[in-house]
Order: structure tokens, then sequence, then C-alpha cells
């Protein structure tokens, strides 16, 4: 089995876990006091199915996930958000997506999204970014967007942005041609498929963002943090169809 049919096949291992539980009563703890973080059995379901699969496979190598955290000590490690966008999930609305993603050395080198609801997978290696569904794959790429007054923008919400940040922020906001909140994982899946060109983030964490990086990557785009590095590890994220954009909103939320 190549890499990218194992990614397949781990999507679909999740797939068979988080679709029956999609608009089903379902119960919802929260993982955060003070706050709102809430996770579900899906989430746990899906990540223990996911791990189960890939030891199975690969028993030598690493795995860290949101919900059990890290276990293994490997040059090659998967990284495993179960249901990124949670708070979609418990809504009924699909944007959420599982995350699986592959780290060799410590660079992410291929990835899955999948939205089993509307049946996509959008997935990347070295052999390219594709868009899959229904079992028919298509080369994926960004457009090429250079100017911010051109751009449309995605971000989680802006109340993530705080202080002098968040002014810096609107004045990006305000500046971009359209800008649309709350789609999480799925932002970063239309960045690389040419519809959306530029995703704003603070304090991911890697597993919100490993599966992805190769997505952005293999499509042509741009992805690091606030200060130009890689995001393997996590922290605040710009992601941009081309290189001029992903300057010019770095310049705007630096100062």
């Amino acid at each position: 089995m190549s890499d990218r049919d194992f990614l397949l096949f781990l999507a679909d291992a999740a797939d068979a876990v988080t679709m029956p539980l999609f608009r089903q009563p379902i119960g919802v703890d929260n993982k955060l006091e003070g706050d709102f973080d809430p996770v579900t059995e899906a989430d746990r379901a899906a990540e223990r199915a996911i791990r189960d699969t890939i030891r199975a496979r690969y028993p030598q190598d690493a795995i860290l996930g949101e919900e059990y955290g890290e276990e293994g000590e490997s040059a090659r490690k998967w990284v495993i958000d179960p249901i990124d966008g949670t708070r979609l999930f418990i809504s009924g609305v699909p944007l959420w997506g599982t995350l699986v993603g592959l780290t060799e050395d410590g660079r992410a080198t291929t990835g899955v999204m999948s939205q089993p609801f509307t049946g996509e997978r959008f997935i990347a290696g070295p052999w390219g970014a594709e868009h899959v569904r229904h079992g028919e794959a298509r080369p994926i790429s960004v457009r090429k967007t250079t100017r911010i007054e051109d751009a449309v923008m995605f971000t989680t919400s802006p109340r993530h942005f705080h202080g002098e940040v968040r002014e810096r922020f609107e004045g990006l906001e305000a500046a971009t041609r359209l800008t649309r909140f709350g789609t999480d994982c799925y932002a970063f899946c239309m960045l690389a498929s040419g519809h959306a060109d530029l995703v704003v983030e603070r304090d991911l964490k890697p597993y919100d963002i490993v599966a992805l990086i190769p997505i952005i990557e293999r499509a042509g785009g741009v992805v690091t943090d606030w200060s130009g590095g890689r995001m393997e590890e996590g922290g605040h994220l710009v992601a941009a169809a081309t290189p001029e954009l992903h300057a010019a909103a770095l310049r705007m939320l630096n100062g």
C-alpha cells in the first residue's frame, strides 16, 4: 500500500466512526474550565481507530493526537486531530474534518483532511496535492493573488485576537476583498483549492496544522508562523496563496 493509499485508508477508518454520530444526539464534555472546549465520543473513538490502524502497519512510528497525547519516539511521527472543528460537529455544520499528517525528521511531508458528509478528501504528499471525491481525484492549486485588496481571507474567530494584535488584524480584515469566519480546517483546503487566498490564525497546536501543511505547500501556497518560521510545532499562523500576499499579510500583522 502506497503512502497515499494509506492516508485514504486512515480516513476511511475515521469516517466509519464519525459519520454515524454526526447530527445525532451525542454527549459533549468540556475540556476547559472557564470556557468551552468541547470533546465527544466521536473525537475519542475516531482517534482510537486511527491510532490502531497506524500501529498495525507502522508499529515503530511515533503518534501524537489531540485526545490521547504522544506515544513512542521515532523520526516518523503521525499527528492526529480526529475532529478538527468539534464545535461545528456538534452544531451539525459539515465544515469539520479529520486531520492526519506525517512528519519525518520534524518536517510535515504528507497529510489528509477528510470530510465524510460532503464525501471529500484533500490529500498531499510527494506526488502532489489532490481533491478526492467519490473516488475521483483531481490536482489542486492555489490561485495567484498577490494583493491584500484582492484577497479572500479566513480565520476561525476575531475573538482570538486581542489588544494591538486585534487592531492589526482588523486593519488586515478591512483591507481584504472578503473575510469569512468559522471554517476551521476547511479554510486551508479552500486556500489550497484556489477558492480563497489567505488564512490567519493564532495559537494553533501541532495537531491543528501538521496535516494541512503539505496540502498547502504542494498546492503552491506558503504557510509559516508570524516570524516566517515553520509551523510543525504550532503557533500563530499565516497561510497565503503567493509569497507576495504572505509577505504583505505578515507586514500588517507584525506592525
